[in-house]
């Protein structure tokens, strides 16, 4: 009987920490398409979070090879983030807690939940999301979009406007490379 009590009290637990973790306030969503790309230097991103001022706050997202020591063997691979996010000073947990493989192809979304990278809640101000991918060697794009994040959340959201900057031989229009990253869109609290 013991066992049992102490079996449901942990589902209850659980249970309650499920429900908390998805009623955390969202205060902006990026959702975009990616589309694997063949061969080397290609297929890095990194999506993260900077103040007004362009300080880096948190990263949602980075790939795995990039974040664990790729950058140091391609420099050009999400170049803007790695300098942005200090990434030679930051430690594997750190890394590992933002990291994952590339994805598989297909839309993907990632949330920021208005805290910093050590989970504080940050104030209410205005922020700036980033996606940076590194289309093939020096061909990459980022994009950005203003977040205005109020501390708290009526649950509405709105699409921000997301501006889209090209860097290298990705400012052609013939590019194949372009379809990497496609239908860019960042929801954000009200």
């Amino acid at each position: 009987m013991k066992k049992m009590i102490a079996f449901l009290a942990v589902l209850c637990a659980m249970a309650l920490s499920s429900a908390a973790a998805q009623s955390q306030p969202v205060a902006a969503e990026l959702s975009f398409s990616y589309t694997r790309q063949g061969g080397s230097g290609s297929n890095q991103f990194a999506a993260w979070i900077e103040d007004a001022r362009g300080n880096y706050v948190k990263t949602l997202y980075a790939t795995r090879f990039t974040a664990s020591g790729g950058w140091e063997r391609r420099p050009l691979s999400i170049l803007q983030w790695v300098k942005q996010s200090g990434l030679a000073k930051l430690s594997k947990p750190q890394i590992d807690a933002f990291t994952g493989p590339t994805p598989k192809p297909g839309k993907l979304t990632y949330r920021w939940d208005g805290t910093n990278q050590a989970g504080a809640a940050v104030p209410a101000g205005e922020y700036r999301l980033f996606l940076e991918a590194t289309l093939r060697n020096e061909n990459r794009v980022v994009y950005s979009a203003v977040v205005p994040h109020s501390g708290s959340s009526t649950g509405a959201r709105r699409n921000a406007e997301v501006k889209a900057e090209y860097f290298g031989n990705a400012n052609g229009t013939d590019t194949a490379e372009r379809e990497m990253i496609g239908g860019v869109q960042v929801l954000v609290g009200e």
